[in-house]
């Protein structure tokens, strides 16, 4: 079919394998292949084990967390990049040598970098800063005076749209008196001038 000679495959005239050349040369890029992804999963390995033990040198500053305070979700996610998350917004994740961690807080206008660096303590005092900084910023809130909006104050739905019904007419009220002068001043200025 489609231009085999099948006497010529019954008798063994082609190869019935690939060279052994082109076999040596498929074997040998698997295993590099191979070789790459063990490397590459070595690597992320490396990462997922340098965030853990930044993870373990956080645990005493997340020991003395008031149980009350519910801000930080500390966890790490094993992602395509594995971060150590501190909260919602923040979190940790390895350089490009992976090697150096970056510290990191997703915002409105982008990622804001809060702190880089190689060693372990350096980053667990960026991130002991962070933490109190959100638990000052977090009491501060709560203890600002709330002062209740009286509940006369609040429009419900049906009296919103009343208001807007009666703006509408006196808008239209308006329109019509308005465009009624227009045209008497306008009749009054063509009779003067036709006399």
């Amino acid at each position: 079919m489609w231009g085999r000679d099948r006497k010529a495959e019954k008798s063994g005239s082609y190869a019935s394998a690939p060279s052994t050349a082109l076999k040596e040369a498929i074997h040998q890029a698997r295993i590099e292949t191979a070789e790459r992804s063990a490397v590459v999963v070595d690597l992320r390995d490396a990462e997922i084990a340098r965030l853990e033990l930044l993870n373990e040198a956080l645990d005493p500053i997340f020991a003395e967390l008031p149980s009350d305070v519910d801000l930080f979700d500390r966890g790490i996610s094993q992602g395509e990049v594995p971060r150590l998350w501190i909260d919602a917004v923040a979190h940790v994740f390895m350089g490009r040598d992976k090697r150096q961690y970056r510290f990191v807080q997703d915002g409105r206008f982008g990622r804001k970098i809060l702190a880089e660096s190689f060693e372990i303590d350096e980053m667990v005092r960026a991130i002991t800063h962070y933490i109190a900084s959100r638990l000052v910023d977090r009491d501060h809130a709560l203890s600002e005076k709330f002062v209740p909006i009286p509940a006369e104050s609040y429009m419900t739905f049906q009296t919103l749209r009343s208001h807007q019904r009666w703006r509408l007419m006196r808008m239209f009220i308006f329109g019509l008196i308005a465009g009624c002068v227009a045209l008497f001043a306008a009749a009054w200025i063509a009779a003067w001038y036709t006399l």
